[in-house]
């Protein structure tokens, strides 16, 4: 497989040891038949990538996930409009002319978070509450913001601006007819916990969105859908952001 004509794809995060993009990519390019192969690079230090692209020449993208989307930044040489408009980077698309390497910074997060809840979204939701403050959080804000809906960060340590899960008041409940959840709660293995909002405040006009994707219905999605919700997990998100991804290698 590692012939010098096989191109290779990674990730790079840390932990991996859930990680949903080496699985896609490993299948699709057994399925379409492409002669590449996709690497996991778990690095708990941003500052080993050098070391990572020095040691592997035929690596020509690579995702970036938890907890390296913003770090990453300045080890880049030129940052795509909507990643610099997120202000964190999920995809690097990686340059080599001659001894030379550029590295390009991209956000596919955005993209794939916009698709997926277009379709979702009513008249009456026309604002957000977003749960928890990391690199995705900043690419749903965008994506929200491209489609007309203003958001609120919802954190336990808010800054300025933002709100105290506290004070998820009935008339907060009320005005924020979207929830997204950008925090790991409810991620498998701990799939009894759930962001600590003020569910029996939910009705049939919320429309709650989670972005995560393992399992497919966590407790957030399944309080939310008893309540008449409109609920989604993130699995389309990702396999959209995937999809752009891989559209911004082969560009």
């Amino acid at each position: 497989m590692h012939s010098s004509d096989t191109k290779q794809f990674g990730l790079v995060g840390f932990p991996l040891k859930h990680s949903f993009s080496q699985r896609y990519f490993t299948e699709k390019f057994a399925s379409e038949n492409i002669r590449a192969e996709y690497l996991n690079f778990e690095i708990a230090q941003v500052a080993e990538l050098p070391q990572i692209l020095a040691t592997h020449p035929q690596l020509c993208g690579l995702n970036v996930t938890i907890p390296h989307k913003q770090s990453v930044l300045s080890f880049l040489d030129d940052l795509h409009p909507q990643a610099k408009q997120v202000g964190a980077v999920n995809v690097i698309k990686v340059i080599r002319q001659g001894t030379s390497l550029r590295l390009i910074g991209y956000n596919s997060d955005l993209v794939g978070f916009q698709q997926s809840i277009a379709p979702l979204l009513k008249s009456h939701h026309r604002k957000a509450l977003i749960l928890g403050t990391g690199g995705a959080s900043k690419a749903v804000k965008c994506g929200l913001q491209n489609l007309g809906v203003e958001s609120t960060y919802v954190s336990r340590s808010p800054q300025v601006g933002q709100l105290d899960y506290t004070q998820l008041s009935a008339e907060v409940m009320q005005n924020y007819g979207v929830i997204v959840n950008c925090t790991p709660l409810g991620t498998f293995p701990n799939v009894d916990e759930c962001p600590p909002i003020p569910y029996h405040l939910l009705t049939d006009k919320h429309l709650l969105y989670d972005l995560v994707y393992n399992p497919a219905e966590t407790l957030f999605l399944r309080l939310g859908k008893e309540k008449g919700a409109i609920v989604k997990n993130g699995a389309e998100m990702l396999a959209l952001q995937a999809e752009e991804a891989w559209r911004i290698w082969n560009e």
